[in-house]
């Protein structure tokens, strides 16, 4: 069976592009959200992994109707290869029933992870990068070294409660109690 999924973002949209193209693709069923593609809880295409059984095949106009990133595509896509069911997608003329379609949507996968470890080799240079010039990551700290100590003696003393400390230095109880 051939099942179409569909969605769009807003409620003022309309799916019937959509709709249309996926039944002239050959699509039985549609199921069709209306929700934020950046949101993994949407019902009708988790209604739809379901459902699938071996030998469907789900199409889609765009994969970004199906997915919110590439690495969102290759999971779901991975949900319906378990069921043994295939993937197509009409724009990027991705179709995992054939040895070639499968090949291309590999390579796709290939990139995205090759992208994913670029980035966080990157970002592990500039962290590295930073620290070489002394600086450090993180939330700046609330007090000053001076302003600490004067909480230390201020606590040491006991001339002040914790709830006074914390409103002279403009600061949270909590922050005074790890000081």
């Amino acid at each position: 069976m051939i099942i179409g999924y569909a969605r769009v973002s807003t409620a003022d949209q309309t799916l019937s592009p959509q709709i249309d193209a996926l039944t002239a693709a050959g699509a039985t069923r549609i199921f069709q959200d209306r929700i934020s593609g950046s949101r993994r809880d949407r019902p009708e295409l988790d209604r739809m992994l379901d459902q699938l059984r071996p030998g469907d095949v789900v199409v889609v106009c765009k994969y970004d109707r199906l997915a919110r990133s590439l690495r969102d595509l290759i999971d779901i896509v991975e949900v319906i290869g378990n069921a043994d069911a295939g993937f197509r997608s009409l724009a990027e003329d991705i179709d995992t029933t054939t040895p070639a379609g499968r090949l291309v949507f590999h390579v796709f996968g290939s990139i995205a992870e090759f992208e994913r470890a670029r980035i966080a080799e990157r970002t592990r240079e500039g962290l590295a990068a930073a620290r070489k010039k002394g600086r450090v990551g993180g939330r700046p700290k609330a007090l000053s070294p001076e302003a600490r100590a004067e909480v230390q003696r201020m606590r040491g003393e006991g001339s002040k409660t914790v709830a006074e400390i914390a409103r002279i230095f403009g600061v949270s109880r909590s922050t005074v109690l790890r000081v």
